[in-house]
Parts: structure tokens; C-alpha cells; sequence
């Protein structure tokens, strides 16, 4: 195992994240591509150099043994029968989030993963950010005291993106499930991971993928996926209570009329409290007197380095060097999660976990 031989299914936008970082990693081999869109998947294997090229996953795992390890950045739908095809064969599997459509599909990968003896590492990429680490040691050295209470805010005002993700058949929602799961997850992960006991949750469909604005849209999907029109949600608010006595309060919207996007998380605690968004403040005080420490050097996330630091400690992970620290049981938790605020929305009362 000195050398991963790793595969890619679904060449979609997402994957060239994972792609770049199997290529610059001097542990893997970008060895196959897999993916239903034949002029896409040429285009991509054209594009990176990759030969072995195959539209069906069966097929390309029962031609290649040799594969290790496998990459699923397919639309949400296709992550449990794609992961679990994967582990099925033998294969260590990085699935992108959200880890499946539902709290069944995210066991059953798991339940696959157990059975092949093989790892399972969801993709939730802020774990890997230095912001990330930056937050984590002033918590852990004390620096905040008791975190009590916390924010999470990933507003757009003209970022749907159209395509799959506004399918619900592909997607599974909206924007809670899409950038609620990097939000919420962030704050469990920084919170040591407390189990959520209850939600209340909204979520409206109000303003959609906003079709006849003529401002050019950062996201847009890499494939329709269905065709038009979207039947998720737009705007998704939730506050969710863990076990530990934190509250977490959050809010995720493709569509809103608001200045600017924004997309950061707050942390309360009694000694100081932390904002993360483009970069990293604590707001406490000292000898009586309020303070702002700005942590200049840790900026918010930063993609290409959080992937980078993902797709190594993956490889790690695989090799027993390391324990994977997004593990599919957290994939779970978050399925939970994210399955009672809509579920909470749409009975309009308190769902407990």
C-alpha cells in the first residue's frame, strides 16, 4: 500500500477538489474515472490524463481490483449505492456530504463499511481548515470558558445553483442539507461532538433559483439532474440543543435579500467568544477591560489547503497512520440532525432526538 491507486466516481464540480489532491499527493495514483454523463466523463479523463474511463461503477470495479481506494462525488442520491457498491468490493470509500439522503441510507453505509472492514470518511471538509484547528485549541486550552451558545449563518442572495440541487429526487433538499451540513457539523466537531437531543426548525421556498436575475451566479450545478422546477427549500432556519447544554442557532439560504452573502460561525463562551468567517477574532477581556485578538494568520476557510489536509488525512487513515477523525458514525449524527429540522419544518413543532 505504498502507492493508492485511486478512483474518482463522479466527475461533477466537486471532484476536482478531490482529483487535484490525489494527483499532488505523492501516496495515490489517480488510476479511473467513473461517471453517467459519457461527454462529461471524456472531457474530464481528456483533461487530467486519465485512460480508464467507465459510465458504470459495476462494471469498473469488477475490471480494476487493483483500485483501493474511491472518491464518491456523485449528486446526493447516488451516495449510498455508490459507497456501499464501493465497500462492497473491498474498497476504502471518501463519500462526499451530505453522507446520503436520509438517517437509513447513511446506517446502511456504515453497516457496508463494517461488514468489508473497510474506512468510510465523510467528507466534511471545514474539519480540515486552519481555522478550524485555530478554534479547536482555544477551546481545548480554555481560552472561552464554557461554550454556551453558538451561531452558524451560510446566506446567499442569488446562489442556487440550480440543476440537482434544487431536485429533491437528487438532492434531498435545499440549502440545509447542501451548506447547513458544513455549518452544523463545524460546531458539533468544535463542541467535541455532543449528540443533539432536540430541534425546532423552518424552512420556506420563497424566491427559488431566482431565474430572471441577470447577475452571473459563483454556483452553478454541473449537470440538470431533471430539469426545472425546484421543489426544495430556499431558506432553512433551525436551533438545535445538544446534550451538553449548548445551543446552536442556524440559518442556510440559497436565495435571500440580504447585502452580501455571508457564511461564518459564532462561539459564546464565559471566558471569550470566537467569530470565524474570513478570518479568526476572539472578543474577551483583560485586567477589567474588553479585548479583541484578531488571529490574522488563520483566515477562514480556504479551500484548496482544507481538501489538500482532507485528501492526506484520508490516505493516512487508510493506512492505519492515523484515526480518521470524520468518521461515518458522525455522518450519521448529522443525518439525524438534518432529518429532524425538516421534519420539524414541516410539522411546525419541536422534533426530540
Amino acid at each position: 500500500m505504498s502507492v493508492l491507486k485511486a478512483a474518482v466516481v463522479g466527475v461533477g464540480s466537486i471532484s476536482g477538489n478531490h482529483i487535484r489532491n490525489y494527483i499532488e499527493n505523492p501516496e495515490t495514483e489517480l488510476y479511473a474515472f467513473c461517471d453517467i454523463n459519457e461527454a462529461r466523463l471524456k472531457k474530464m479523463g481528456e483533461k487530467y490524463g486519465v485512460t480508464r474511463l467507465y459510465t458504470d461503477e459495476a462494471e469498473m470495479l469488477r475490471d480494476l481490483p487493483e483500485i483501493d481506494v474511491v472518491s464518491v462525488c456523485t449528486w446526493n442520491s447516488a451516495h449510498a449505492p455508490c459507497t456501499i457498491m464501493a465497500l462492497n468490493a473491498g474498497k476504502h470509500v471518501l463519500c462526499e456530504k451530505p453522507m446520503a439522503l436520509n438517517v437509513e441510507e447513511a446506517e446502511a453505509m456504515k453497516a457496508a463499511a463494517d461488514r468489508a472492514g473497510k474506512l468510510l470518511m465523510i467528507g466534511f471538509v471545514r474539519r480540515f481548515g486552519r481555522d478550524c484547528a485555530m478554534v479547536k485549541e482555544l477551546i481545548e486550552s480554555g481560552e472561552l470558558g464554557e461554550v454556551y451558545y453558538t451561531k452558524a449563518q451560510y446566506l446567499r442572495r442569488n446562489g442556487h445553483p440550480g440543476g440537482w440541487f434544487g431536485k429533491k429526487a437528487f438532492s434531498g433538499g435545499g440549502p440545509l442539507i447542501d451548506l447547513g451540513v458544513h455549518s452544523i457539523d463545524l460546531v458539533r466537531y468544535l463542541l467535541g461532538k455532543p449528540n443533539a437531543v432536540s430541534v425546532y426548525g423552518a424552512t420556506y421556498a420563497k424566491l427559488g433559483d431566482r431565474p430572471n436575475i441577470r447577475s452571473e451566479k459563483e454556483y452553478i450545478a454541473s449537470s440538470r439532474g431533471g430539469g426545472e422546477p425546484c421543489d426544495c427549500e430556499d431558506l432553512a432556519s433551525a436551533m438545535i440543543r445538544f446534550d451538553n447544554g449548548a445551543v446552536l442557532s442556524a440559518e442556510m439560504s440559497f436565495s435571500l435579500n440580504i447585502e452580501q452573502d455571508l457564511n461564518n460561525v459564532q462561539l459564546f463562551g464565559t471566558n471569550a467568544g470566537v467569530l470565524i468567517d474570513s478570518r479568526v477574532r476572539m472578543f474577551g477581556e483583560t485586567a477589567g477591560r474588553m479585548t479583541n485578538v484578531d488571529f490574522s494568520g488563520e483566515t477562514g476557510l480556504k479551500v484548496d489547503a482544507a481538501f489538500r489536509a482532507e485528501i492526506a488525512h484520508f490516505v493516512k487513515a487508510v493506512k492505519g497512520e492515523v484515526e480518521c477523525i470524520a468518521p461515518a458514525e458522525d455522518g450519521i449524527a448529522l443525518m439525524k440532525i438534518l432529518t429532524a429540522i425538516y421534519r420539524s419544518a414541516a410539522s411546525g413543532h419541536e422534533e426530540r432526538l
